[in-house]
């Protein structure tokens, strides 16, 4: 029975053993299913997939060998049509001060319940406005709307404003292009080691294969032997951006952060915080208060060139903030330097470099993907997803 389904899912990469199959068929069987379709997913899914890595591409073979079976879901294929439109805004001419007001004062609840009431009435598409399904309008559903809150339906995050996306797919952060949680960030960051043996320690770590050698030698006497432990020699300079747009991602920042300080393997580690670029001061804890900073130009008068400097920021704020100015979190802050006076003199103290960058390049106008382009000019920009952070631990480590 669906033996054709068994032979894609092991052509898409699920490795399914005959054993777990004939679960399955034991399953269906019992009526384990309780004999729905949604069951029959939620059954092979239990018995045939091995780790969250792999729903994604579970989900995907699943959707392709039953592509016939009626599917009802959450917002039909018309709707999504109608609010495919790339183009992006490029004033606030529809801004509505009152209506925003009016959205802001809306629950979850209420606006859950109001997108599935228009869906049912919306028979024609709608731009513009402030009450159906559309785009750039100040309705709370639809895409690149003005609306301070609401749920996106289809398009691409623009404002980053919306509390849920309407028929999102689950499950594909666990992919490796996606982004990660601590535990992924954790075995990432086991790529930044650099060892040596040359650490001024007593030997005290056992040395397997001085003591085979050696008992060989004497007969079969046990000679137990021990070794220098090593010891990674890598320090770290972890500078995060926090506040601003930056809070879209505190969650995935979060992660991060205790990933770092959780893994223990690095000689030193220095965490600071910045607003969207580095100025005259470097801040102790995501509040940036100044009572909490200490001088930009005292890090790296005080840290050795050999620290890894590793910054963590979507690269996206105001072109004078990056190239015309001195401003910090509260305002101008001391001295003549711009934004990329600063990061250029952290490249020349710190000889390896790279950027974690948990947003894509923005695509909705040249203005927008300005000071983007210019720091990753400057420095090897990742994206902050499993593959991305690997590429940067071995960027750290390249000669």
């Amino acid at each position: 029975m669906f033996t054709d389904f068994l032979y894609l899912l092991r052509r898409n990469g699920l490795k399914v053993s005959l054993t777990e199959w004939m679960a399955l068929v034991e399953g269906l069987d019992k009526n384990l299913h309780n004999a729905s379709f949604t069951g029959f997913y939620h059954l092979c899914r239990c018995l045939l997939v091995k780790s969250e890595a792999d729903f994604d591409a579970f989900d995907r073979t699943f959707l392709e060998y039953f592509k016939d079976v009626p599917f009802q879901q959450e917002v039909s294929q018309e709707l999504l049509d109608w609010l495919n439109k790339p183009e992006v805004l490029t004033d606030y001419a529809n801004w509505d001060e009152i209506q925003a007001l009016k959205n802001m004062g809306l629950s979850e609840e209420e606006i859950e319940q109001m997108l599935k009431e228009r869906m049912e009435e919306q028979k024609e598409e709608h731009n513009g406005g402030s009450y159906w399904v559309g785009t750039h309008g100040m309705s709370v559903f639809g895409n690149a709307g003005l609306s301070p809150r609401g749920i996106r339906v289809g398009g691409q995050s623009m404002y980053r404003r919306a509390f849920r996306v309407a028929g999102e797919r689950k499950f594909r952060d666990f992919r490796r292009d996606n982004t990660l949680d601590t535990r992924q960030f954790q075995v990432a960051l086991r790529h930044l080691r650099q060892y040596s043996g040359l650490v001024d320690l007593p030997p005290t770590e056992f040395d397997v294969d001085s003591t085979i050698k050696d008992t060989a030698g004497n007969g079969g006497v046990l000679k137990v032997r021990y070794k220098r432990p090593r010891e990674n020699t890598v320090k770290v300079l972890l500078l995060m951006d926090s506040g601003g747009s930056m809070d879209y991602y505190a969650q995935l920042c979060s992660a991060l952060f205790q990933a770092v300080s959780k893994s223990g393997h690095f000689k030193d580690l220095k965490v600071y915080y910045f607003h969207n670029c580095v100025y005259g001061r470097l801040y102790q804890d995501p509040t940036l208060l100044s009572r909490n900073s200490v001088p930009t130009d005292w890090v790296l008068s005080n840290l050795p060139g050999d620290y890894k400097l590793i910054l963590v920021g979507d690269a996206q704020m105001a072109p004078y903030e990056l190239m015309g100015g001195y401003y910090g979190r509260s305002g101008r802050e001391d001295g003549p330097r711009c934004g990329m006076d600063w990061l250029r003199l952290l490249k020349g103290r710190f000889r390896h470099t790279v950027w974690l960058n948990p947003s894509p390049r923005p695509d909705w106008g040249p203005y927008w993907s300005q000071t983007y382009d210019t720091i990753a000019q400057e420095y090897p920009m990742f994206p902050l997803t499993v593959d991305g952070l690997e590429e940067s631990m071995k960027k750290l480590l390249s000669r």
